[in-house]
């Protein structure tokens, strides 16, 4: 049977994920970032003979990608392109009323990061599209050239945390006059250039954050979390449990503190009381062992709460 690997992508925390959901047969899961399919395919495993996994994703490459690893297990298996924060919509279309667990793993697939067009990575040269959905209006190249320059400051030291965001969003500008900032390894150069000597000692590439922060905006994804956590709780039957995988302070710190609201009872004043209990009091975070095996693994941080 297929192991989920086709692309190369390994699935993080997947035994703390298991774990944590409580997978048992019968049940319901959703896998609301479906991607290549390795954690579905964990759950459809853990859950047989009958438990249903339902998943969803916005990239048409990932949903293609997750059709072929989990075909073998037939109508167990439901897939569906669209947007998590949907996911009540969705639910209600296919006359599910509540699920057992949800599932968000956050981070890019390592079939978005390996595909130079899909312009995700710095690696390797590409279009600068950063777009998870294709039907997603505005690129990144679009962003670029057309925010002014205090609202790409304010981009890049929002979304990526950026220390030198003002000398990079005058440089962007600057540059952007002669000829438009149209490929990855353009952006990552003028980067590297704006930044000078100051980036030579630094761990990470100093286009990193950048490439975040352009990222995040281009999908919006900072404010598709805070949706999902508002509303998705509301799908969970009491004793459901949903898993968040987060990969950088920005999104940690929105279900953090999204948890600690609807553990108080603060999210929703139609609610009286609280609504979850919180599993997870401090993120887990992968093992040493995991860490060497897959190094893309080494940030992830996972969350779970309860419906009480």
């Amino acid at each position: 049977m297929n192991d989920g690997r086709r692309t190369g992508h390994v699935p993080v925390l997947v035994e703390e994920v298991m774990g944590l959901l409580g997978c048992q047969p019968g049940r319901i899961y959703v896998d609301a970032t479906l991607g290549g399919g390795g954690h579905a395919l964990e759950i459809l495993k853990r859950t047989a003979p009958d438990g249903v996994v339902i998943g969803i994703d916005w990239d048409e490459e990932a949903i293609s990608e997750a059709k072929q690893v989990l075909r073998p297990y037939g109508e167990r298996v439901r897939i569906f392109r669209e947007n998590f924060i949907h996911l009540a919509d969705l639910l209600n279309q296919i006359k599910v009323d509540q699920v057992d667990g949800i599932l968000l793993d956050l981070g890019l697939s390592s079939l978005q990061l390996e595909k130079e067009e899909r312009g995700f990575s710095f690696r390797g040269e590409g279009p600068l599209d950063m777009r998870m959905d294709q039907r997603i209006e505005h690129t990144a190249a679009d962003w670029i050239d057309h925010l002014s320059r205090e609202e790409l400051e304010d981009v890049l030291s929002g979304y990526g945390q950026e220390r030198w965001a003002k000398r990079i969003a005058t440089a962007i500008v600057r540059v952007r006059e002669q000829s438009p900032i149209q490929t990855t390894q353009a952006l990552r150069k003028l980067v590297h250039r704006a930044v000078g000597g100051r980036c030579r000692s630094w761990r990470i590439d100093p286009a990193t954050r950048v490439f975040q922060a352009f990222r995040i905006k281009v999908n919006d994804e900072l404010e598709n979390l805070r949706k999902i956590l508002e509303t998705g709780w509301r799908l969970l039957r009491k004793g459901g449990r949903i898993c968040v995988i987060s990969f950088h302070s920005l999104e940690d710190r929105i279900v953090k503190e999204s948890f600690r609201r609807l553990e108080k009872g603060e999210m929703d004043a139609s609610i009286p009381g609280r609504v979850i209990r919180i599993l997870t009091p401090k993120p887990v975070r992968p093992s040493a062992d995991e860490r060497r095996r897959n190094p893309r693994s080494r940030s992830a941080r996972l969350r779970c709460a309860e419906r009480i």
